[in-house]
């Protein structure tokens, strides 16, 4: 019997009532509203968002985003009727409204079988890349337990801006160098910045620049690293980029406010304006003490 390969099709909202959530689908069609007959609901009072919004449908190893919204549905910013998806695209529902961005994935050794009673084949991985380094074993600071780094295979998914990096194992490196595994061109990061890895059953994150850069709930992790929790914020640098760990090996973007400035620089803005208001009124005294003359 002739075996289809089985196709995920993976949601990563990235605004919206569902920010954070990563879905993932095998279905041939998956409904997207307000309807309780979608697959992805949204709220019954997001109004910008129409009862049956739009489908993303399968078409053989493609699928097609198909609209049928009053307030419109846009890819990377441009209104559709229909559209083929490609990895990384970024689906918005009604202008201004929530966000999520679109990859389909393989699984290997997964099929859709023809007859509904024959069950699947177990899954088989793919064999281990070859390892970039050896992976010693770490010691710790003083009061710790082991780390051991080695090449595990567990998921790690990380979605940054409208891309997404899903891996099988690792250890994994991000950073500018073209050889890391995941490769951001940020002003805030080195060639090779940080690496995400599993030990003791929990995911962890470690160091590369030697500055003390990268930061787990503003703490710094150090080249030994540091293990994250549910909803822990990762800081790469202290401006960031950041990701927030959802659990299960999922990371996914932090959005960052400039804006927001500790206490001790705003006092220091506000200072220089008041001296500067101070000379002003000086010169206006004078001003007046010379026409008065």
């Amino acid at each position: 019997m002739k075996r289809q390969p089985m196709i995920v099709a993976q949601l990563v909202h990235i605004s919206g009532p569902l920010k954070g959530e990563i879905q993932e689908f095998s279905e041939p069609e998956i409904a997207i509203g307000r309807h309780p007959s979608c697959i992805v609901r949204f709220p019954a009072d997001l109004v910008l968002i129409s009862r049956n919004h739009a489908r993303i449908v399968r078409e053989g190893n493609t699928f097609r985003l198909v609209d049928s919204s009053t307030n419109g549905t846009f890819v990377n910013g441009k209104r559709i009727t229909e559209a083929l998806l490609k990895n990384g695209d970024v689906i918005t529902l009604g202008e201004g409204g929530p966000k999520f961005s679109f990859l389909s994935e393989v699984k290997e050794g997964a099929v859709a079988p023809e007859v509904p009673e024959t069950p699947p084949p177990p899954r088989v991985d793919a064999p281990p890349r070859p390892s970039r380094e050896e992976a010693p074993v770490r010691r710790p600071e003083s009061g710790t337990a082991e780390v051991v780094r080695e090449q595990r295979e567990v998921p790690l998914v990380i979605q940054y801006g409208p891309t997404l990096r899903s891996f099988k194992m690792v250890p994994v490196t991000i950073g500018k160098n073209p050889a890391c595994e995941v490769v951001l061109d940020h002003p805030g990061l080195l060639d090779r910045h940080a690496e995400f890895f599993f030990s003791g059953e929990q995911y962890w994150i470690r160091d590369l620049t030697g500055a003390g850069m990268v930061q787990v709930n503003r703490a710094p992790v150090g080249s030994t690293g540091l293990p994250v929790s549910m909803n822990d914020e990762v800081l790469l640098a202290p401006e960031g980029p950041g990701f927030r760990f959802l659990g299960q090996g999922r990371f996914v973007e932090l959005e960052l406010h400039p804006e927001e400035k500790p206490p001790e620089q705003a006092q220091d803005e506000v200072r220089p304006a008041n001296e500067e208001a101070r000379p002003s009124r000086d010169r206006k005294s004078l001003f007046k003490k010379y026409f008065r003359h």
